[in-house]
């Protein structure tokens, strides 16, 4: 049994459809970003923090990949070129995806107002534009890493849900029908329940 701590409607969202796939047990407690109860766990006030018997394990792709070698699911075997590929996918999605909405969502509300610059905004939308049409090059079956789904999918349709809401526009019919596609796992439809 696991303890997920943190709210579905942030990152902590990627753990708990990770969670649902494998079929593994868990409870959420829905502790906001910031508040007490996290950053006794995470320094850095960021959710989502997963307990595992009297250990934490904080990142949601720490506990994404913790929790896929553990239970041999949605990733490929560690020490194959299939992981690392499957590797190479992951970072790119956080460098070239979850990292620009990362950007544009502290200079919407998490930066101090007199930090913010939301003209930035803008260029991270074209950026985030430019980064989603090289990836959706990059799809080469019905998941992002062929015909396995892994870990990589759960960051990829997060990321593009995420972008949704914070109104940028994803163009890509490519994209967009993969990300559909995946939205329609029942895993992912219990979460999204949750986050409601």
């Amino acid at each position: 049994m696991y303890t997920v701590y943190g709210k579905p409607m942030t990152r902590t969202f990627r753990v708990l459809w990770m969670l649902e796939e494998i079929g593994a047990e868990y409870d959420l407690v829905p502790a906001a970003p910031r508040s007490p109860e996290i950053t006794a766990l995470n320094a850095s006030g960021k959710v989502p923090v997963l307990q595992v018997d009297d250990d934490y394990v904080t990142d949601s792709t720490a506990i994404m990949t913790f929790l896929g070698d553990r239970h041999g699911a949605l990733t490929h075997p560690s020490g194959t070129v299939a992981r690392a590929q499957q590797d190479a996918v992951t970072h790119l999605l956080l460098d070239e995806l979850d990292a620009v909405l990362w950007t544009a969502a502290r200079h919407s509300f998490i930066l101090p107002e007199e930090q913010r610059h939301p003209g930035v905004k803008d260029s991270l939308k074209w950026e985030f534009a430019g980064n989603a049409a090289r990836l959706a090059e990059r799809i080469d079956g019905p998941y992002l890493c062929g015909d396995q789904m892994t870990i990589a999918d759960i960051i990829c349709v997060h990321c593009l849900n995420w972008a949704i809401g914070a109104k940028f526009p994803l163009e890509n019919q490519t994209l967009a029908d993969y990300a559909k596609g995946i939205r329609s796992r029942e895993a992912f439809q219990r979460v999204r329940a949750l986050a409601t």
